[in-house]
């Protein structure tokens, strides 16, 4: 396996057509087809199947095309980092979010990193914090913004700020934004609305709970903020999100919201918001600097108050 393969292969999975992948290429349709053929050979694997429509990957392919991915882009940074003049922050940067903190951050991110790195190019990918792990040990990201992850050797992890749990039902009309604590216990009684495991807000609550010999009572399971809070506001149901989270998808008036208060002697439920990077590779200046950039973001767009209890 070369790497003039390896981007041939990646470009035809991306387009879904050998025509296709040809005229972007600007390569010989019959010269494509040698080379995914001898691909194929080498691995013993087929990667592609045909339809009159183009080319769907097969079940090993899609496992190539997530490493091809990694591998092409650790070479082009392997590239840039040897043209770069030494201590300059240029070069193309992939950053990761959860959806909730995308919503916030990738606006006043884009902005500053354009700001402060005009020589390099950025990306932002959505997805949740177990499978940006897996996207920073394949070279797919660069760095991410996660929750609650377990240490690794692999990964290099910087705390960066604490966000506290809060139940959250529709307002009724004259009733204050923010309520006064309920206790942990009493959330197993209640029917819930959250994301599916390994959602790192999800298995906080479930652990909290089942140390007290209680569990969930989750009726229905999405990932989508904005969905939770829909079904909260017009289902009955209730929901188990930060401030920020509430803020993000609001309108933050139409919901009360109650801190959980834990059993005595147990930590308060907070999720922590991590920078991770990969501990396997490298970390240019490029990365150095806008993890710091980042970081410094997060705490402007996260430290805001807790709202008061007075109606509006």
């Amino acid at each position: 396996m070369d790497l003039k393969q390896l981007e041939y292969f990646v470009h035809v999975a991306e387009l879904g057509s050998f025509t296709r992948a040809s005229g972007f290429l600007r390569v010989a349709q019959p010269a494509l087809s040698r080379q995914i053929r001898s691909l194929e050979v080498e691995l013993r694997q087929t990667l592609f199947e045909r339809n009159g429509r183009g080319v769907v990957l097969t079940e090993p392919g899609k496992r190539l095309l997530a490493h091809g991915r990694g591998i092409l882009q650790q070479v082009e940074r392997a590239r840039q980092d040897m043209e770069d003049e030494r201590g300059a922050a240029s070069g193309h940067l992939a950053v990761g979010m959860p959806p909730s903190v995308s919503r916030t951050l990738t606006a006043p991110l884009v902005a500053a990193f354009r700001r402060s790195f005009p020589k390099a190019t950025l990306t932002v990918v959505e997805g949740l914090s177990a499978y940006m792990l897996e996207w920073l040990q394949m070279g797919r990201i660069d760095c991410a913004v996660v929750y609650n992850v377990a240490p690794s050797a692999a990964i290099d992890l910087m705390p960066v700020l604490d966000e506290a749990l809060y139940l959250v039902s529709a307002r009724a009309p004259g009733q204050p934004l923010v309520g006064p604590p309920v206790p942990l216990t009493a959330l197993s009684g209640l029917p819930l609305v959250m994301p599916s495991r390994p959602h790192s807000i999800r298995m906080l609550l479930e652990t909290a709970l089942i140390a007290e010999g209680r569990r969930p009572q989750v009726g229905i399971e999405i990932e989508s903020v904005p969905a939770i809070l829909e079904l909260v506001q017009s289902q009955g149901l209730h929901g188990v999100l930060t401030l920020n989270g509430v803020r993000s998808h609001g309108p933050e008036s139409a919901f009360h919201v109650r801190p959980i208060e834990p059993e005595k002697g147990a930590p308060r439920l907070v999720t922590t918001q991590w920078i991770a990077t990969s501990a396997q590779r490298p970390r240019g200046p490029l990365i150095e600097q806008s993890t710091a950039l980042l970081r410094e973001l997060m705490l402007q767009h996260w430290s805001v108050p807790v709202p008061t209890t007075s109606t509006p």
